[in-house]
């Protein structure tokens, strides 16, 4: 027997946490390029990069090379100083940038060089933290006026997502949350429910990385998603190759490439962003 006012069903737990009228924002900027894949037979490419790695002037010459050389979507990511996604990879590239001075403000910075210098479509991946200390109405206000079309928030769950539900909605942005292999079935479907633009599948347990195979749960947590009304979900960890955005574009709508574009950051700048990309995409 339940407890007197507490929902008894998955429905109701969701009816409790997601606002009844919180816009699915399928029309948002974003929606429509990962449908615009769709159309053409290919999934979107993702690219996450950090904000202000090396510096901010180069990574917002990074973000450029990668929207010029075919990803559909950029990831903005803020270096946090206590990670718990990330591995070695970002984790070195966040923490040269923090000692180099990022602050907050300057993802804004890059997430308007990519709005106002590619057709890519900028989001900001983020730790909640420094939403928080920004101030969520703030953040999501300077955030829209940049161009950004949304926030992926990996340590953010829809229970707790009140003021990001109000201002994604005052603001016009899309909520990106995650699923993993160990997600229920309760919370699929709510985090379904809550999110717009696309749904993060982490295809993983654990931390980022480029991996040599794509984990065989990927595929599984996609369908769950599908089952639980996603209407675009795509793959991130692990992805490294033009062979994985090929595998992994087979069920999902999207593939996300973050630690390899990195790694080619830090080895070779931008242009080996470029290049790299190009490869991801098929142009080379």
């Amino acid at each position: 027997m339940s407890t007197t006012g507490a929902p008894s069903t998955p429905a109701g737990l969701i009816a409790r946490i997601v606002p009844e009228n919180l816009s699915a924002r399928e029309d948002s900027a974003l929606s429509r390029r990962i449908e615009a894949c769709r159309a053409e037979g290919r999934p979107a490419l993702v690219g996450y990069l950090p904000a202000g790695y090396p510096t901010v002037e180069e990574s917002v010459a990074a973000a450029v090379a990668l929207g010029r050389n075919g990803a559909d979507v950029i990831e903005i990511g803020i270096p946090y100083s206590d990670p718990v996604m990330d591995g070695p990879v970002i984790q070195a590239a966040t923490t040269e940038s923090l000692a180099n001075g990022f602050h907050v403000s300057d993802v804004f910075t890059v997430v308007r060089a990519v709005a106002e210098q590619t057709d890519a479509v900028p989001v900001v991946m983020t730790y909640w933290n420094p939403v928080l200390q920004t101030g969520v109405d703030e953040f999501a206000r300077r955030l829209s006026a940049a161009g950004g079309a949304g926030i992926i928030t990996p340590d953010l769950i829809p229970d707790e997502a009140g003021e990001w539900f109000a201002a994604s909605e005052e603001h016009g942005l899309d909520r990106i949350f995650l699923v993993a292999p160990s997600t229920t079935r309760e919370r699929m479907d709510m985090t379904v429910h809550a999110a717009s633009g696309f749904l993060y599948a982490v295809s993983v347990m654990g931390v980022t990385g480029a991996r040599d195979r794509v984990s065989s749960a990927a595929e599984d947590v996609v369908a769950r998603a599908r089952a639980a009304g996603a209407q675009r979900v795509c793959v991130g960890l692990g992805v490294s190759t033009r062979e994985h955005v090929l595998e992994i574009g087979r069920y999902a709508d999207g593939v996300i490439v973050g630690t390899a574009l990195v790694r080619a950051l830090g080895e070779g700048g931008p242009e080996a962003v470029g290049r790299l990309t190009a490869q991801l995409a098929g142009r080379e």
